[in-house]
């Protein structure tokens, strides 16, 4: 089912002094920065030499999800998503076995990604986010 750890999410009140730190302090290499408009987020990319990536996700809006987590949490580590083939078949298998979906379909994440976000009720207070790439 899941064939490895896509990416991890980190929330951020401020994306140019995040970038700064992961890009100049940590010496991780800056993949891109793109906006996701459904989620009312900016998302800076990160190779950190291996298969997994470092997004670092600034709201655009007060009430995106990324904000309301940010004002309840403070920053940090928002999510952690699972790569897997067939999105589609995985979502229907976790709903089966009692799992409460934040999303029952996949949409469309970053670079064109099948995204989809388990609710963390499920998941010992952890988001996680489903991600088969195209």
């Amino acid at each position: 089912m899941v064939i490895g750890i896509d990416h991890i999410g980190i929330a951020v009140n401020n994306l140019d002094e995040a970038i700064s730190l992961y890009r100049d302090v940590l010496g991780l290499k800056l993949e891109g920065v793109h906006a996701v408009e459904e989620q009312k987020v900016l998302v800076a990319s990160f190779s950190t030499g291996g298969e997994t990536r470092i997004e670092l996700l600034e709201p655009t809006e007060r009430e995106s999800p990324v904000a309301k987590f940010i004002e309840r949490r403070g920053e940090g580590v928002h999510h952690i998503a699972l790569k897997v083939r067939n999105i589609e078949a995985v979502l229907k298998e976790l709903k089966g076995k009692g799992l409460k979906l934040v999303d029952e379909k996949p949409r469309i994440g970053v670079g064109g990604a099948k995204i989809a976000f388990i609710h963390p009720k499920s998941t010992r207070n952890v988001l996680l986010e489903l991600c088969e790439k195209p």
